[in-house]
Order: structure tokens, then C-alpha cells, then sequence
């Protein structure tokens, strides 16, 4: 279909959905093939082309004294076809191929708007590329022709497959869909489709693919039926189809048969508006669809357009041309003269004047222009594009030496640089410009297809999804518009494996896709506090992960404290022997005239007293929780108050054997060099040594508190470290030597007459001692946390009470109960008293 106009635009379409090559002998020339099955929506494609260079050649504003011409091809949905057609625009000659009538030739185009088809598209952009003839396809989605190196010279008005590809997976995204099937065709458009969603499925766009299947072309019964076999087993509720219309056709013919119900399809703008799938017989199985839909817009006057259409408007010849095959399609009959037998058939005679108004005729169904608004905008952009260069102002032009492009002389080349800026808005308010690959700005349509209760059918738009330079991808949708078919109303669960809640991670199926998934609780003191966590995240050092595993608690902390039960009776057991150490005292006090006091050097027994006092109140030091000044100073007080009292017992013993000695002849001199003086002496030797000790120790490695973790994870057991063992060895190695020092001196005077002797009460005294802090040494180093404390207190608790029971009770009970015993002959054993 030609028009002659100062430029040409070039025009390939689909205006037969089928074409019969003639079979090849070798022995006689071919004949030209022959296209069949009249398309009409292909045909008001072309004709919407036609409409739009009309319209611009009306436009005063847009290509001033310049009229548009176009040279429109059918490819009849044969590559060989089209690409031949494709070969005269770009060259300027037309082949008589598919018309049978006298070709007189077109001049060279300067743009083409098509092809419908993807790899049509590429066998023509790969030649045309050559030429650097723009082409300007409306149809064609493989997202391959964005490669510039490539397909230098194609643009596209329709998005590529790499957009509907991401707005399919933000529609899976938004009802939480991972786990979906995808059917493709066996084509560019297919095979392309898949390798996107195979990339932008993956972990960053949350789902996997639960089956691959690629439809066959043409009658093959027996791949429908296990492609349909993998749909009815698997798991997936969700099918995509990015595949043809007649892919659709004979998969749902085996849907039906196999009555496969349940699934919620979404559809490929190539099969979205495809009428002869909308049926009552199919829509209990496609009832719900959402579908990826070319964008809607609107074209004023087209409609009135067509409706002026008449087979001899457009060729002298009514005959062999589109023209007479829509009327002849439409109006069901024949020009003259008609095929053999057609009117003892019954046929009629096609007069011309037929009124297009008075039959349904698929061609004038203009309610939704989808495919018709890109070609609308495909001739636009061709035609702002040469408009901006016939407006350039020489000396200001973008060619070599700023030059501009003359009219006379027009290149493709020359138009091409122009297209890839054209910028400008159709009456409809959609912006076009095209990207650095030749992608418009992408926005699509979702539709619904919706099954009425009264039995009707509606392909219903619910939202759309387009991309914006400040916005990015974003994608509308109104959810209370959709028509779910399934008995629940609502959108279906379609996943591998449910959401992992908190305090689970997700651990991958050997084998399976990454959407396959264990939930795995988290191991002690790990948490995951989100749906579908990958890792458990550690808590922090003071923190372990709740009963639950979905949050972090603070750990427990356990020491020797003063508000439990084990604590309380220490530090009761503590205070009470400090009371009865203080009652001792006060009795001795009293009574300190008395001979029972005096005997044995009372002055030693008083200060043995304030030891045994402070001994049980350095027990105080451990417990509650330990700081620094507590830790240092409550094994430096331990040690130096029973260094102090064993001192004490020491020189006691020492006074005992010396009185002793001195009572025999020429044992007076024992007396004068251990009298007072010298005992007080010792005792604070003895205890400066100690003091030296605990004095090195805190200097050289002070104990301190610390968070020990070792014996329980989730609890914190706040404990003091002795900092050198060594030191802590030491301090007690020194008394246990003064302990046992002690403890000879007394057992070898245990014997010794006189009743004023205590070597026996010493010697049991440190009996008891010396096993206390015996059984002390294993039971500390195998006790943990705040029970290490607990026995060092009641290590220290047993021996100070030992201590103060075994010296000072018989001498208590002699004052307080037996006082006619607390007597200078009593003590002397001199008296009858038993």
C-alpha cells in the first residue's frame, strides 16, 4: 500500500497470520508464495499508519511544506517475506513478491516503522543497521535488540522484555509469590524472556523458578501433554506464559482436555488482548489472569477514519490487493470477476458501497488502542525527528563543519542522530524520547480478566507499571479491582516453602532451587529477628538469644550476693560470730582481773580476740558483686587478720613451753628473753611478713573482677581473679606454715602439768584449723563461680569459729558458769574442786 510524498516512510505489518511457499522442484522457476488468513487487527495496524501521515501531513505546525508519504509491506508472518520487504525499502526496489500487478517502484525510505515480530525485527535490523536506516519497530520486545553494537539503527515505541519482565516480578513480589512455572515460546522472544527471569528471579528478586518448558510450534500433541503433566505436579500455583497467541491456543486445547483448574495464569502482552482465548469455555480455568498489556491509549478520529476506507482507494486494482481482501473477508463475498463456482454457491458480488457501520467488523473495535498508539507514536517520533532536522540552521548543525542536512539530500544517517533525541508528548500525555539503546520510556497496562456473574467477560485494567528518570520502576495497582478464581477470593499462596518466622534461618535443599528451604532453629546465643533470616546474627558479649531465638535478653549475672539465701546465711553466719567474738571480749573485759584472764599472757588473748573479729568480718568482703577494691582488698585482709590471729596462737604456744621450761632449774633465762616486749615483737614480724606479701602480690598482679563466661553462656558469673596464683599460694602457704608451726609447738606441750596449761586447747584448735583450710584447697579449685567464693567464706567462717570455740569456750564457761573454778589455786590445781 503506497502514497508518494516528498519523504517516505516505510511500513512492515502482519496483515496475514500465514503464508504457502510453493514447493521447490529445481526443475522450473518457483512461484511466489501465498498469504492466507486475512489479520484483521494487523490490517488496522497498517492502517493506523496510514491515518497518522495523513494527520501529520494536515498538521501546519509539524513538517511545514513538506508532505509525508509511506510504503507499507505485509510480511504474512514469514520471515523470507519480510525480510525481503525489508530489503526493497532499504534499497528503493520493489520486488513483485506477494502482488501479482506491474511495480513501479518506490523511492528510498528514510525511516520503517516495524517489524511485529522479535526476530523478524533482528534478521532486518542486522541489514538495515548496515544502511543506517532507523527502524521504528511498535511490536517487537526482545530485549537483545537494546544491544547498540548490534542493532545500531533500531528504536522501539514498545518497552523491552527486560522492563515486562520486571514488572512481572514486581507483581509475584507484591502477592508474595515465589515459587511460580514459565512457559515460553521457542523463539527470540521466549528464549530471551526466560534468560531474564532466570537472572532477575534469582535471590535479589526472591523467587525461583519451579519449571522451565518450552511450547512447540505447530500440532505436537504429545509435548502438550507432559508439559501439561509438569504444570498438574508441581507445586507452583502461579504460571507464567511469555508466548504467542497460537502457543496459547493448543496449550489450553490440552488445559481442557486434562481439566487442569487451580492455577492463577499471567500473561505476555502478546497474548493479553487475544480475543478467541476469552471465551465462557475457557475462562473457568483463565478466569483472573493478570496480564501484562501494551499501553492504552487514545487516537481521535481513527475510528472515522476506517469507517471512509473503499477497496479503490488505496490501488486502481481493486483486485489481488489488502484492500479487496478485508472487504471481501469482511462483507463475506467476492469482486468480479469471482472464483469458479462462487455464485452457484450462493455467493455474492462485492459492490464497494458496502457499509462498514452495518456488520461487527473486528477492524473498527477501537475502544482500547494498545499495538495501534505505538504505531501512532512510531510515526510521530519519525516525523518530529525529520522535522527537527529540516529546521536546523546551517552553520549550527551537528554534522561536520556544523553543517545541517539538505532536503534534497536526505540521508538515513542524517535522521538517525535526530531520532535519538526526539523528544516530545502525544495528545493522550504519554512522553516519548528513547533511551541511549533506542528504548522509549517503558509503562505498561496490567489487566484482569474477569469473569461476571451474568457470564460476561471483561479484560479490566487494575494498575500499571512504568519506569520515570526520577521515580524509577513503580508499579500501581488496585487490588479491590481484581477478580481472583478461586473460591477463597483472594490471592493464592504459591511458594516452595513457607516463610521461615524468627528465630529460624533458612537452610537450602540439597538439589532444590533457592526457594527450597529447611527453617533452622538458631543455635544458642544466635538470633534472627526477621522473616526468612539467611544467617542467625550473634548477640552481643553481655547478651544471649531468648527461649525463642528472636531477640537478645541481657545475660544473667550470678555472684555471691547479699539478697539470696546461700549469701544471707554467710553473711548472717559472719555478723554472728563478730557478735559473739565482741560478747567474748566484753566478758573478758569484765573479768580481766580475774586469774583465768591473766593467765597465759592476757594481752595476747585480746588481741587474738580483735583478730578472730576481723577475720570474721573480712568474710564480708566476698560477697556482692565484685569490684576492684573489694577483689584487692578481701584476700589482703583474710590474709593478714589470720596471719594476725595464728601469730597470736604461735606465740601463745611459745609462752606455754618457755613458762615450762622456766619452772625446771636454770630455766629463769627463758622468761626474760621472751617476756612481753618480745611477743609483741613477733606477732608484728610475723604479721609485717604477711603484709609484705599481699603488699607484692597487689603490686606485681592484683586480683580484679571479672566477667567469666566459661561455665555457663548464657549467664554472666562475676568473679574475682587472683591475678598471680603465686601471690595467692604464697599468702596462704605462710599461714598454713604458722598454722602447723602452731599446731607442733602445741602437740608437743599437750602433756605439760599445771591446769593453766592450753597447749591442749591450742592443739585442737589448730587441729581444726589446719583440716578446714586442707579440705579448702580441692573444694576451691573445683567449684565455679560464686560457690568458689561461697567456700572460701566458709572456709574462713568453720576455722574462725573453730579458733573461738576451742580457745575461748572452756574459758567462758568457767567465768560465766563455773566461776569458784576461776581461782589462782584452782588454776594452780591446788584446790579439792573437781
Amino acid at each position: 500500500m503506497h502514497k508518494t510524498g516528498d519523504v517516505v516512510l516505510g511500513g512492515l505489518f502482519e496483515v496475514h497470520y500465514t503464508s504457502v511457499f510453493p514447493e521447490l522442484s529445481f526443475t522450473s522457476e518457483p512461484n511466489q508464495p501465498r498469504c492466507e488468513g486475512f489479520d484483521p487487527p494487523g490490517f488496522r495496524h497498517a492502517l493506523t499508519m496510514a491515518f497518522a501521515v495523513d494527520e501529520i501531513n494536515k498538521n501546519s505546525n509539524l513538517l511545514p511544506n513538506v508532505t509525508l508519504g509511506y510504503s507499507l509491506y505485509d510480511n504474512c508472518a514469514s520471515l523470507g517475506i519480510g525480510f525481503r520487504a525489508s530489503l526493497s525499502l532499504a534499497s528503493g526496489q520493489e520486488e513483485q513478491f506477494i502482488l501479482n500487478e506491474i511495480c513501479v517502484g518506490a523511492p528510498p525510505v528514510l525511516g520503517i516503522v516495524g517489524d511485529v515480530y522479535s526476530t523478524f525485527t533482528i534478521a532486518m535490523s542486522s541489514v538495515t543497521g548496515l544502511y543506517k536506516l532507523p527502524i521504528v519497530s511498535y511490536f517487537a520486545t526482545c530485549s537483545c535488540l537494546s544491544d547498540r553494537q548490534r542493532f545500531p539503527s533500531f528504536f522501539r515505541t514498545i518497552p523491552s522484555d527486560t522492563f515486562q519482565v520486571r514488572a512481572m516480578i514486581q507483581i509475584l513480589k507484591r502477592f508474595g509469590w515465589t515459587w511460580a512455572g514459565l512457559l515460553i515460546s521457542d523463539d527470540d522472544y521466549g528464549l530471551h524472556a526466560a534468560r531474564s527471569f532466570q537472572t532477575d528471579l534469582g535471590p535479589s528478586g526472591g523467587g525461583c523458578l519451579a519449571y522451565l518448558e518450552v511450547l512447540p510450534w505447530g500440532d505436537n500433541p504429545a509435548e502438550l501433554k507432559r508439559i501439561v503433566d509438569v504444570m498438574k505436579k508441581s507445586t507452583a500455583r502461579v504460571v507464567i506464559v511469555f508466548a504467542h497467541e497460537s502457543h496459547m491456543i493448543d496449550l489450553m486445547e490440552e488445559v481442557v482436555r486434562q481439566n487442569v483448574t487451580g492455577l492463577q495464569w499471567m500473561a505476555s502482552e502478546a497474548w493479553t488482548t487475544v480475543a478467541v482465548l476469552q471465551t465462557p469455555h475457557l475462562m473457568p480455568y483463565l478466569g483472573g489472569t493478570l496480564s501484562i498489556a501494551i499501553r492504552r491509549g487514545e487516537i481521535p478520529g481513527l475510528r472515522e477514519f476506517l469507517l471512509q476506507i473503499r477497496p479503490d482507494l488505496y490501488h486502481n486494482n481493486s483486485h489481488g490487493n489488502n484492500m479487496v481482501r478485508f472487504w471481501e473477508y469482511t462483507f463475506q463475498c467476492r469482486f468480479a470477476p469471482p472464483p469458479a463456482g462462487w455464485m452457484e454457491a450462493g455467493g455474492t458480488l462485492c459492490t464497494g458501497e458496502e457499509d462498514l457501520e452495518s456488520v461487527e467488523s473486528e477492524l473498527l473495535n477501537v475502544a482500547e488502542f494498545r499495538p495501534e498508539y505505538n504505531v501512532y507514536k512510531a510515526v510521530y517520533a519519525l516525523a518530529y525527528a525529520l522535522d527537527n532536522m529540516l529546521r536546523c540552521e546551517p552553520g549550527r548543525g551537528p554534522f561536520s563543519s556544523k553543517s545541517c542536512a539538505h532536503f534534497q539530500r536526505l540521508e538515513p544517517w542524517q535522521l538517525l542522530h535526530y531520532l535519538q533525541k526526539v523528544n516530545f508528548t502525544t495528545s493522550f500525555g504519554d512522553q516519548v524520547s528513547f533511551d541511549e539503546n533506542g528504548n522509549a520510556l517503558p509503562i505498561y497496562d496490567v489487566m484482569n480478566w474477569q469473569w461476571l456473574p451474568d457470564g460476561q467477560i471483561k479484560v479490566q485494567s487494575v494498575g500499571e507499571v512504568k519506569k520515570s528518570a526520577l521515580k524509577g520502576e513503580e508499579l500501581t495497582l488496585d487490588e479491590n479491582k481484581i477478580f481472583w478464581n478461586f473460591e477463597a477470593k483472594k490471592p493464592p499462596r504459591s511458594v516452595c516453602s513457607e516463610s521461615c518466622p524468627p528465630g529460624t534461618r533458612m537452610a537450602r535443599k540439597k538439589g532444590e532451587p533457592e526457594c527450597c528451604f529447611d527453617c533452622i532453629p538458631c543455635s544458642e546465643g544466635k538470633i534472627s529477628n526477621r522473616t526468612d533470616s539467611m544467617e542467625c546474627t550473634s548477640c552481643p558479649e553481655d547478651f544471649w538469644s531468648s527461649p525463642q531465638r528472636d531477640h537478645c535478653v541481657p545475660k544473667k549475672t550470678e555472684f555471691l550476693s547479699y539478697h539470696e539465701p546461700l549469701g544471707i546465711c554467710l553473711m548472717t553466719t559472719s555478723l554472728l560470730g563478730t557478735f559473739i567474738c565482741a560478747i567474748v571480749l566484753g566478758i573478758f573485759t569484765h573479768h580481766r582481773s580475774t586469774p583465768i584472764v591473766r593467765a597465759n599472757n592476757s594481752e595476747l588473748s585480746f588481741l587474738l580476740l580483735v583478730s578472730l573479729k576481723l577475720c570474721f568480718l573480712c568474710s564480708l568482703l566476698f560477697i556482692g558483686r565484685p569490684r576492684l577494691w573489694t577483689c584487692q582488698l578481701r584476700h589482703a585482709a583474710f590474709g593478714i587478720s589470720f596471719v594476725l590471729c595464728v601469730s597470736c596462737i604461735l606465740v601463745k604456744t611459745m609462752v606455754v613451753l618457755a613458762v615450762f621450761k622456766a619452772s625446771k632449774p636454770g630455766g629463769g633465762a627463758s622468761l626474760k628473753w621472751f617476756g612481753a616486749v618480745q611477743q609483741r615483737g613477733t606477732v608484728l614480724v610475723l604479721t609485717c611478713i604477711q603484709a609484705a606479701i599481699c603488699t607484692a602480690w597487689l603490686v606485681s598482679a592484683s586480683p580484679a573482677p571479672h566477667k567469666n563466661t566459661e561455665y555457663h553462656n548464657d549467664k554472666i558469673i562475676y568473679e574475682c581473679v587472683v591475678g598471680s596464683t603465686i601471690g595467692f599460694a604464697v599468702l596462704l602457704g605462710y599461714i598454713g606454715i604458722l598454722a602447723i608451726l602452731s599446731f607442733l609447738l602445741a602437740f608437743l606441750a599437750r602433756n605439760l602439768p599445771d591446769n593453766f596449761n592450753e597447749a591442749k586447747l591450742i592443739t585442737f584448735s589448730m587441729l581444726i584449723f589446719c583440716a578446714v583450710w586442707v579440705a579448702f584447697v580441692p573444694a576451691y579449685i573445683n567449684s565455679p563461680g560464686k560457690y568458689a567464693d561461697a567456700v572460701e567464706v566458709f572456709a574462713i567462717l568453720a576455722s574462725s569459729f573453730g579458733l573461738l570455740v576451742a580457745l575461748f569456750g572452756p574459758k567462758c564457761y568457767i567465768i560465766l558458769l563455773r566461776p569458784e573454778r576461776n581461782t589462782k589455786k584452782a588454776i594452780m590445781g591446788r584446790g579439792t574442786t573437781k
